[in-house]
């Protein structure tokens, strides 16, 4: 019974740190023992590992289900295991993986601060969802609902494919009816994003074809 309520406690801590957008810590879980020690309980298990808590982290994301955060989460972990200090090997930014192109559209110039930013991340990543939204509109209403290449077609899906691929990939996948598929340098395609991030709750993204960040 103790063991099943340290552990509860434990998952608690890693779940609000996915909500709130931040990876869980090792030290977050050691506090929470620390805890139960105070209340003279003893502990009968191994604390979580960091890399054990970034498997139970996923594991329990399934509780924000087809939520926006969910989407954000899913998709931050797709890109950079939801860390924001990732810079990979093309250069991309944070949790996100931003281009420095895009990054300067969204009115974003100093890549220190970005990095150093978790809020000018999120803050980026919002701001791109609507720019896209406004660039995809008409492909939104005339798509969304549809069966493309064996993928039905969703808001959501549109707007991660847009951030993998970019909007003008995203249309010609959808006005091709899936015969041109863009593909990144890791071989990863918008029709997978469409897929994989499918029926996500991203109704309350506004149209804005001038987004930029603002903190």
């Amino acid at each position: 019974m103790i063991q099943k309520f340290v552990k509860v406690m434990v998952l608690s801590v890693v779940v609000f740190f996915i909500t709130t957008g931040f990876t869980a810590k090792t030290a977050s879980v050691t506090e929470v023992a620390k805890v139960v020690e105070r209340e003279n309980l003893k502990l009968f298990y191994t604390v979580l590992n960091k890399n054990e808590a970034q498997r139970e982290a996923v594991d329990f994301s399934i509780f924000l289900g087809k939520s926006f955060a969910g989407f954000k989460e899913a998709l931050g972990f797709k890109e950079s295991q939801g860390r924001y200090s990732v810079v990979n090997s093309l250069g991309y930014l944070g949790k996100y993986q931003f281009g420095k192109s895009t990054l300067r559209i969204l009115g974003v110039y100093n890549t220190h601060s970005f990095m150093n930013s978790s809020l000018m991340q999120e803050k980026a990543f919002g701001a791109n969802l609507a720019r896209n939204k406004w660039v995809l509109r008409r492909d939104i209403k005339r798509f969304v609902g549809k069966t493309i290449a064996g993928v039905k077609i969703t808001e959501s899906g549109i707007l991660a494919a847009a951030h993998l691929g970019g909007p003008g990939s995203v249309k010609k996948f959808l006005r091709s009816y899936g015969s041109n598929s863009f593909k990144d340098a890791n071989g990863t395609s918008v029709r997978l994003y469409m897929k994989k991030f499918a029926g996500y709750d991203v109704s309350h993204i506004s149209e804005n074809k001038k987004a930029k960040v603002k903190l």
